[in-house]
């Protein structure tokens, strides 16, 4: 694959290195970052990416790309909103996997005493695991309600204050959802699903606020040094991977009848102004909104506990905000002079825009990052950062690296005290497993689409 460095943090794949392509797929990484995503197929993927009809600028890539389904996790394509493509495979299974930071008044040392009590009683509250089933059990109409409504619904039940509204993308909500379009094995698997963590690499964590590197910044968050935080990251379920699936499928047989020709059956796709484009958006975002709902949940049970364990008002965990991966979102944005809407896909990609909140989860072992977005994102990269570290192994390799080791002995021995559902779970999320999202973040920083504000050390964490 030819790669040309176009800039200190950017590399072009030229338009004309793969036939099919409209326009230059664009990757933002350093030497050493492009060395690791040059040993997996993501290149071949971007490069695919900018073969969509109706794709604006470039295919891009942030630097913790790796190779997924379709367009690598870490992409965005930007289409045109009335005459582009939509493509299932360049969001995602899980639609709206997403992360949450919620802030305590805690410090470290306030909680040190009673940490291990703290993750047991998170590990027994919020269900983990392949299949988890959450408390609720929702009924058509219910369900309904929360693919229309989002954390809001949550919210109104007494699941929430409305001040967490203020503090999500899009406030918890994503307009346009059409549960009717959500066939009925997907609203099965979501059922009973709500208000679950999930598997894989969805976790909750308690963190410290290590380092404070954007003053002005952190104290307008209300985030300070050595104070207690919860990051919670997981997404639509079940519900949202068969939405996916039930659309893959349906785009795939759109191809032919709209004579649509893509290198890679995975990133089949419908014109925006088709049913089947219109379909899939309205159950893309009624999954969306059924992830909201989710994390909303787990916020809500996870002051539960704090206030169980360590006497917390419920109050003093306060949501700093929630961003989501895996989604579509229709935007204006300024392309060659002019504001043009655009349905952006973020697939494994973060929004960024100026002065939003940038969540970062790392590996469990070491830290993630809060970061704030800039008016350079909104130019170079449709209002886009990176989602996380980027994993460098496979669950396969990774569980097969571990063996013989006690993952949970050497997290404790890091200070961090671990919980999960599952022989393999933490061996196939060990530290190792990853990249070193500090690497990720220098990046982004440096290329100035999001700022570093804080550094989160991890304390706690509980996975599928």
């Amino acid at each position: 694959m030819q790669l040309e460095r176009v800039g200190p943090y950017l590399w072009q794949i030229p338009r004309d290195e793969r036939r099919g392509m409209r326009v230059p797929g664009l990757i933002v990484a350093d030497e050493r970052l492009i060395a690791s995503i040059r040993t997996d197929a993501s290149l071949e993927q971007v490069a695919n990416g900018a073969t969509l009809p109706g794709i604006v600028r470039a295919a891009l890539a942030m630097p913790d790309i790796h190779q997924g389904y379709g367009l690598p996790v870490g992409g965005v394509v930007a289409t045109d909103a009335s005459h582009g493509a939509i493509s299932p495979g360049a969001i995602g299974f899980d639609i709206n996997c997403g992360v949450r930071l919620v802030k305590s008044h805690f410090d470290a040392g306030d909680v040190a005493a009673r940490m291990e009590a703290l993750v047991d009683a998170l590990y027994a509250t919020i269900p983990t695991g392949v299949g988890s089933r959450g408390p609720l059990a929702l009924d058509a109409r219910m369900l309904d309600e929360v693919m229309a409504r989002g954390a809001a619904w949550a919210v109104e039940r007494g699941y929430g204050v409305p001040d967490d509204l203020e503090r999500i993308e899009s406030g918890g909500c994503l307009d346009g959802a059409d549960p009717g379009k959500v066939s009925e094995r997907a609203r099965e698997r979501g059922r009973r699903q709500l208000g679950t963590l999930g598997s894989g690499n969805h976790f909750l964590e308690v963190q410290v606020v290590e380092t404070i590197e954007d003053p002005a910044t952190a104290d307008a968050l209300g985030v300070r040094q050595g104070q207690v935080m919860v990051m919670i990251h997981t997404g639509s379920r079940g519900l949202g991977h068969q939405v996916c699936t039930d659309f893959l499928d349906v785009a795939g047989r759109a191809l032919r009848r709209y004579g649509i020709t893509v290198p890679d059956r995975q990133l089949a796709c419908a014109p925006a102004d088709s049913p089947e484009a219109r379909d899939y958006l309205g159950a893309m975002r009624a999954a969306a909104n059924f992830a909201f709902a989710n994390r909303q949940l787990l916020t809500h049970w996870t002051r539960d506990v704090f206030a169980r364990v360590l006497g917390a008002d419920t109050r003093d965990l306060a949501v700093v905000y929630d961003v989501a991966h895996n989604i579509a979102k229709v935007e204006d944005h300024v392309v060659d002079g002019v504001v043009r809407r655009l349905t952006v896909h973020r697939k494994g990609a973060t929004r960024a825009f100026p002065g939003q909140p940038v969540i970062v989860p790392g590996d469990m072992g070491r830290y993630s990052y809060l970061l704030v977005g800039t008016e350079a994102a909104m130019r170079e990269t449709f209002g886009s950062t990176c989602h996380g570290a980027g994993r460098l192994l496979s669950r396969t390799a990774a569980v097969k690296a571990a063996r013989g080791r006690r993952v949970d002995l050497e997290l404790r021995e890091r200070g961090v005290v671990a919980r999960a559902t599952g022989r393999d779970a933490l061996a196939e999320e060990m530290p190792e497993a990853y990249k070193d999202v500090k690497d990720v973040v220098d990046v982004v920083h440096r290329f100035g689409i999001s700022l570093r504000v804080a550094r989160l050390r991890p304390l706690g964490v509980i996975k599928g």
